[in-house]
């Protein structure tokens, strides 16, 4: 038998077995237990006369390969592992190496392979008795449910894989079924039971004598819920697990490339920027290294790349990983759109938004979208569109018990409410967004809030308060380099000494419009001059007009020069 050790640096050492093959350890199979430094990856498995090996080592080499990122040779053992069961007639051995196979193969995003392999072992198993394997095919059978939006058969192939696991005690059927039950309950909107599921099933990892597959792919199953639960605290938790478990095992290909973003992530929205901008461009050049390796593209590395250029105003690096990321197949939105207001480009962020909010997105983009709306469109001065956009985001807030998006909605809220001239009812939901963000330890998000509750002092001729507000958040954007962000205070800051408590409830926008319309100038000329749509500028008028309670421009423009609101040499 011919085995390979391979190293750190990429050392391989071939050896030749001819004696007792029995004591054989080609990895560790314990979940709790790390790799060693140097994996063995079985590569002719005979015993040098030609006869077969046992399937037990065959499907060690596959766990093996599988863990290196050699898809194609795991797939193979695998393969060959259940030829060999069923040459023993051993019908429950051969079917479990179908549900690593099919577990792989979906992953991969192979269902119609996959969805042939599991008709294969669930016909295997017919005329069995009920046994182990047939609960992990039914997990597999659960999941494809949950693709054909089919929730009442994937509930049914999930509670009968999780009552075998409790019939047979088998950890790893304990593991997939509560897994298969929680994203079950999640798609119900059952989110408290689904996170309940998903903690006991992440202790169970912890304790239990597993396959590190089943270690690695509870992980990321579990931070990917938590992320489209809108758990941010979890999903920070368990990442965190998920990087110490990776360190460990530095051999390990499989799961570092999603860790690293995961971790990218957890980073940008902790206030580590730097250490985010590292661990993004890394994920994608993990990716880039390892093309054949599980699918955890390339795209959601560059989008976080992109995110965070963005946000450091870095536009041009933004807009090539966007791209990039789009390449790889992910969705550039709303990121992009909100670069585009971020490059000046008002227009372009308004049509794109509009798209977007008539097209169907999944939950998690859908609320990103309906967020950067809100921004976009309130800043454009559809107030009408903006509230619709919030109300839409509030809706969806309802139906989960998560800080992350009660901040989320309580902002979107607070920026309607401001834009509508509501200064009172502004205050409260910017508050309440704040305070979320604080305890969630996110200080951009929170700089943010801040921005805005400077804003509401301002418009409340609370002077000494915004300053106060604005000063903390460009401490915050200082240490992040948000430069962005800075250059929107220090205008702030540098309207404030010269609108004073005459603002009247109105946008920094509609200040800027106002001042145009007092200087005597068409709104055909401020749309050029602000490169905004004429139909914009209208809006605009109207909104200052009823927030002033004014009939007309001249009157406006009247209000403008009795509360010092026209900059000298304007």
């Amino acid at each position: 038998m011919i085995c390979e050790r391979v190293g750190m640096a990429g050392f391989v050492s071939r050896i030749h077995f001819e004696a007792d093959v029995t004591h054989l350890r080609v990895c560790s199979l314990a979940g709790a237990v790390p790799l060693a430094h140097h994996c063995w990856i079985v590569t002719d498995l005979t015993d040098g006369s030609g006869a077969e090996l046992q399937p037990t080592y065959l499907e060690r080499d596959a766990v093996a390969s599988y863990l290196s990122g050699a898809e194609e040779a795991s797939e193979e053992s695998w393969t060959r592992a259940h030829t060999e069961y069923l040459r023993r007639k051993d019908l429950p051995h051969a079917a479990r190496c179908i549900f690593w196979l099919v577990l792989d193969l979906f992953n991969r995003g192979e269902w119609a392979r996959g969805s042939g392999w599991l008709a294969r072992g669930l016909r295997l198993l017919e005329t069995e008795q009920d046994c182990a394997s047939l609960g992990l095919l039914s997990v597999l059978a659960s999941r494809q449910y949950l693709k054909q939006a089919d929730t009442k058969g994937a509930a049914e192939a999930a509670t009968r894989a999780f009552d075998l696991a409790r019939q047979f005690d088998d950890p790893e059927l304990a593991i997939f079924s509560r897994l298969a039950l929680a994203q079950v309950k999640a798609q119900r909107g059952e989110f408290t039971g689904a996170l309940r599921l998903f903690d006991e099933m992440m202790v169970s990892v912890t304790v239990e004598d597993v396959s590190p597959i089943a270690v690695g792919v509870a992980y990321c199953a579990v931070i990917d819920a938590c992320r489209s639960l809108f758990d941010f605290s979890r999903a920070r938790e368990w990442t965190s697990a998920l990087s110490r478990w990776c360190a460990a095992q530095p051999d390990m290909v499989a799961f570092r490339g999603k860790c690293l973003v995961h971790r990218s992530e957890i980073l940008r929205f902790s206030g580590d920027w730097a250490e985010a901008l590292i661990e993004a461009g890394s994920a994608y050049a993990w990716s880039d290294a390892h093309p054949n390796s599980l699918k955890y593209p390339a795209g959601a590395a560059s989008y976080e790349l992109a995110e965070i250029h963005r946000l450091r105003g870095d536009f041009a690096a933004a807009e090539a990983a966007y791209r990039r990321a789009s390449e790889h197949g992910q969705m550039p939105e709303p990121g992009l759109t909100l670069l585009r207001l971020a490059q000046g480009k008002p227009e372009i962020a308004d049509a794109t938004i509009r798209r977007l909010l008539k097209e169907q997105q999944g939950r998690v983009v859908r609320v990103a979208v309906l967020n950067a709306a809100v921004e976009i469109l309130a800043g454009a001065g559809d107030v009408i569109a903006a509230r619709a956009a919030a109300d839409e985001l509030a809706g969806i807030g309802q139906a989960y018990n998560a800080p992350a998006l009660t901040a989320i909605v309580a902002c979107s809220t607070g920026v309607v409410c401001i834009a509508e001239g509501n200064i009172g009812a502004a205050l409260t939901e910017l508050r309440k967004a704040w305070t979320l963000w604080q305890e969630l330890d996110a200080p951009y998000e929170a700089a943010r809030v801040r921005v805005l509750l400077g804003q509401v002092c301002l418009q409340l001729g609370d002077d000494l308060a915004a300053e106060l507000e604005l000063d903390t958040a460009r401490r915050v954007f200082e240490r992040l380099s948000a430069e962005p962000d800075i250059a929107r205070v220090d205008a702030l800051q540098r309207r404030s000494h010269t609108s004073g408590a005459g603002a009247g409830g109105m946008t920094g926008r509609e200040l800027e419009v106002l001042e145009l319309v007092a200087e005597g100038k068409t709104n055909r000329a401020i749309a050029e001059q602000l490169s905004i749509s004429e139909r914009t500028v209208d809006r605009h008028v109207s909104n200052i007009l009823l927030k002033l309670h004014l009939p007309s421009r001249s009157a406006a423009t009247a209000y403008a020069y009795q509360h010092d609101l026209i900059r000298s040499g304007g």
